[in-house]
């Protein structure tokens, strides 16, 4: 009964964890995907009066010249990859912890307490798991650029993206309410953060 009940929480933690992997690759294909459009974007900046076919021979160098809405874009890049990278710093904790408490709890010589505390850990980090990935989809589905969030017993930071608009009181009270719903956190507890 023992053996079947700890295949069974193991189960469902790499059940978990690969639908939080699924999830993160699935997003990070929606992203690559809306990089690779071809078309003019509103506000690209162009190069005006051209350069000479040969800029060796040329007495001036090339002007290059970066408007606002490219800057913007370089910025969106730069917090895009912030995401990213965040999302998978966070994944690769996870899985290192999960991988001792995994050994913790398969160990023979460990008492049952041991055990049992390792197995309840390996069930709390995959309700996190879930519960940050919930929360990232209901933020972004509100219109948000991007979100990551960070959950731990008795806190929350939530990091958002508002497309270099700052969040208002209204969006604090939104994603407010969005990590409320899901954790049962208090308000006191949520640390909301605007990614720039």
């Amino acid at each position: 009964m023992k053996l079947w009940k700890r295949n069974a929480v193991v189960a469902a933690i790499v059940l978990f964890v690969c639908a939080a992997v699924y999830l993160n690759w699935s997003y990070s294909q929606e992203g690559m995907e809306g990089s690779t459009d071809t078309g003019k974007v509103l506000g690209e900046a162009a190069l005006v009066g051209g350069q000479a076919e040969d800029p060796l021979l040329s007495e001036t160098a090339p002007v290059s010249t970066v408007s606002g809405d490219e800057e913007a874009t370089a910025s969106g890049e730069s917090s895009s990859s912030y995401f990213d990278s965040a999302r998978l710093n966070r994944q690769q904790a996870r899985d290192s912890a999960l991988s001792l408490l995994q050994e913790a709890a398969a160990d023979e010589k460990a008492d049952q307490a041991s055990v049992d505390q390792a197995n309840e850990a390996i069930q709390s980090m995959a309700a996190f798991t879930l519960a940050e990935a919930n929360i990232e989809n209901l933020v972004t589905a509100k219109g948000y650029a991007d979100c990551v969030a960070f959950l731990s017993e008795d806190s929350i930071s939530v990091v958002v993206s508002n497309n270099a608009q700052p969040l208002s009181q209204t969006d604090t009270a939104k994603i407010s309410e969005i990590v409320m719903e899901e954790t049962g956190l208090s308000a006191s507890q949520i640390k909301i953060i605007e990614a720039s």
